[in-house]
């Protein structure tokens, strides 16, 4: 097994790596919106023997980079607080689904051992050491982005973060229509 090298060294550093970032963006983009044509169960038997799309292994590499490079957006104050949850999700999930093809650790394995990937070879990552390295920062991050909000959400994500979540998981855009609403009544406890 390689040893273990951190994440943050092997992805492009995000404005350097502009125009290398832009094929598997495309890439995935394209991926999934041949989503849209893939039947479901209720479309009907003939519409089941549509056309398929066939993916290219390297298709498929780049798609597993770029869910990786939303562990990045983990830093940046100005990606939502909904993005940066489902993120971490995504990244502390239990272990049972670490086997499963887009989990963490396997985008890890895919992006650090595949001969296709858009970065040097890097062999097999700690997926751990990499857990441990984003929650490190994540209560940096996260108060990072809260700054952004009024005093009162803030205080409601530190009160009942487990409730701001579930909001945020029904409804994206809860925070901001919350915020809308007191900028326009006014906050009818103060």
């Amino acid at each position: 097994m390689a040893s273990a090298i951190p994440m943050e060294a092997n992805m492009p550093p995000p404005r350097a790596s502009l125009e290398r970032s832009r094929a598997p963006l495309l890439a995935a983009s394209a991926l999934c919106d041949s989503f849209v044509d893939v039947p479901t169960e209720d479309d009907d038997i003939a519409q089941a023997g549509a056309e398929s799309i066939d993916w290219t292994e390297q298709d498929v590499v780049f798609l597993h980079w770029r869910l990786l490079q939303e562990v990045e957006a983990l830093s940046d104050p100005e990606t939502p607080l909904e993005a940066k949850l489902d993120t971490l999700r995504w990244v502390f999930t239990e272990r049972e689904k670490d086997s499963r093809p887009f989990s963490f650790v396997n985008c890890l394995r895919v992006v650090g051992c595949s001969p296709l990937s858009p970065i040097a070879y890097c062999g097999l990552v700690d997926a751990e050491e990499i857990r441990s390295r984003i929650r490190h920062g994540v209560k940096q991050w996260l108060e990072a982005t809260l700054t952004r909000y009024p005093e009162w959400v803030r205080e409601a994500v530190a009160r009942n973060p487990e409730w701001v979540e579930l909001q945020l998981a029904r409804n994206p855009q809860w925070i901001n229509q919350q915020v809308r609403a007191v900028a326009l009544q006014g906050d009818l406890f103060a």
